[in-house]
């Protein structure tokens, strides 16, 4: 190399020297990039955990007795923002083992009787007991324990089908989590898959379609076999004749338990033991659906509007 000359072996080693020396350093920049975001968030972590929780427990709360589930809401006031207020003195009572629905157009403050029941905030103004119990003196865990939902848009982890319905009851064993898919009538849709309980449904259950991810969440939901049973437009979101399917193994699951549905489509909840109508925060109309029908109020509206619609559905599709 001194003489000018380079053979093919000492070009060779040359690059060989050039790439251990720059390869380390390519990989030390992607490692500070990531220990910086990293550090980032773990900030923002810290912070999160930081935050004061809104609602506490009270000191030495005791924990939530059920005995048959009976929910009480008296003179119920609350509001997200102190300028609006949601809901306006609503009373309301659940029989213990009975239906209750409530309907009403959007915004009418539904979904938020379903949040004040899990204690996700705290009343304004009045209160809500389950066997005379005021939420706010037992503790949330307890609480929510004794409570299952199935939402609108049931959410799955990236596991298998057995993770997702054990979720409900993490101890469970295996032939409960099969009795409960059972329960749910989804049995023998995971037993014709391939791998059966062991199949992985995919990011929020992308792999599954919307009946059959609504009814792992009804099989999770039987699993945890609660008392109180909280249907938050549970089949709004699925076509008519998966919606039959789905009720007929909500109205299975709810047999023995108090229910509070929460619904939109007025043809799920026919059969409740009351109906209550909910407008900009009040109970305008409370009865049976024949009861409301023969009213001729604000129910009865919704329903002929709701009947007008689904005829026109077909028609629009034929044409």
């Amino acid at each position: 190399m001194q003489a000018g000359v380079m053979t093919v072996g000492g070009f060779t080693a040359v690059n060989l020297y050039m790439m251990q020396i720059t390869m380390p350093l390519n990989f030390l920049g992607t490692v500070y990039r990531e220990i910086r975001q990293a550090l980032v968030d773990m900030g923002e972590m810290f912070g999160l955990l930081e935050q004061a929780p809104e609602v506490k427990d009270r000191s030495r709360a005791p924990a939530l007795a059920v005995a048959g589930g009976a929910i009480t809401l008296r003179d119920v006031r609350f509001a997200y923002d102190a300028e609006r207020e949601i809901l306006k003195g609503v009373s309301l009572e659940v029989p213990a083992g009975q239906t209750v629905a409530v309907v009403g157009p959007s915004g009418s403050g539904k979904s938020t009787i379903g949040r004040l029941l899990f204690r996700f905030y705290d009343v304004t103004g009045g209160g809500i007991e389950i066997d005379g119990q005021d939420l706010r003196d037992v503790t949330q865990e307890s609480l929510r324990a004794q409570i299952g939902v199935v939402p609108q848009d049931t959410v799955l982890f990236n596991d298998t089908i057995g993770y997702n319905i054990a979720y409900g009851r993490p101890d469970a064993t295996e032939a409960e989590v099969r009795a409960a898919a059972r329960a749910a009538r989804i049995d023998t849709f995971i037993e014709s898959l391939p791998d059966g309980y062991e199949t992985t449904v995919g990011e929020r259950g992308l792999k599954l379609s919307g009946g059959e991810k609504q009814r792992v969440g009804i099989a999770r939901t039987i699993l945890k076999n609660p008392p109180i049973l909280l249907l938050d437009e549970a089949t709004s979101a699925l076509d008519s004749q998966t919606e039959q399917g789905i009720q007929a193994s909500l109205s299975s699951m709810g047999q023995g338990r108090t229910v509070i549905t929460i619904a939109h489509r007025l043809s799920t909840v026919v059969d409740a033991d009351l109906i209550v109508v909910l407008e900009n925060g009040e109970v305008r109309e409370r009865g049976t659906h024949a009861e409301l029908l023969a009213r001729e109020g604000r129910y009865a509206a919704m329903w002929h509007r709701q009947a007008a619609d689904a005829e026109e559905a077909p028609e629009a599709v034929s044409a």
